[in-house]
């Protein structure tokens, strides 16, 4: 007897079941079996999500991103924060996005957990969510054989940008929770630099 059917006897004996054959849908994910693999997709999802936005007229394009553009390490992520912008609690805002190739691919707004003592550290955290977020695109991009180091962040506060670079932790800083400035060890390490941005830009 096969495994597969030995394993089906041996949980229909624990379970009430049935064998329904392949799955072609499963938690929302549609899948096919094919002899290169699974193909597993969510075009059902995305059809619906098109016509819920009432979307099924718009232009179709095949990728959302240029087709001809060289990838090189200009391709960035921009950090910002408000201070204290919450009247309840006074918690500050981080809000950062990142590009790739010239294209949107990712973005994050989020009250931050706790009460920033000063602009810089507010702005210091929105940096530290962006970087967080840069890391993961970038080991996502090592599956297509894509290294990207040095990868800018903009940050349009200069106090934050000095605290990635300064070892030192001034007596105005002491407050900040330790586990934030791992930021300054993937600057050492050349995975991020951060630049200055004018606010309006």
């Amino acid at each position: 007897m096969n495994l597969d059917k030995k394993f089906s006897k041996l949980i229909q004996g624990e379970f009430e079941m049935s064998m329904m054959g392949e799955p072609n849908y499963f938690l929302g994910l549609q899948i096919k079996q094919l002899k290169e693999g699974n193909f597993v997709s969510q075009t059902k999802y995305c059809q619906e999500l098109i016509k819920r936005f009432d979307m099924a007229k718009s232009k179709i394009i095949d990728t959302p991103m240029p087709t001809a553009v060289n990838l090189d390490q200009d391709e960035h992520g921009y950090s910002d924060s408000d201070f204290s912008g919450c009247k309840l609690d006074r918690k500050s805002t981080s809000g950062t996005c990142h590009f790739f190739s010239n294209s949107l691919v990712s973005w994050h707004s989020k009250k931050q957990v706790f009460v920033a003592l000063s602009t810089a550290e507010a702005e210091y955290v929105a940096a530290g969510n962006c970087c967080a977020q840069i890391l993961w695109l970038k080991q996502q991009l090592l599956d297509y054989n894509v290294r990207l180091d040095h990868i800018p962040i903009f940050c349009n506060n200069t106090s934050a940008i000095i605290l990635t670079k300064n070892p030192i932790l001034h007596s105005c800083t002491k407050h900040i929770e330790i586990r934030h400035h791992f930021l300054r060890d993937h600057v050492e390490k050349g995975d991020v630099v951060f630049e200055h941005v004018e606010s309006k830009n």
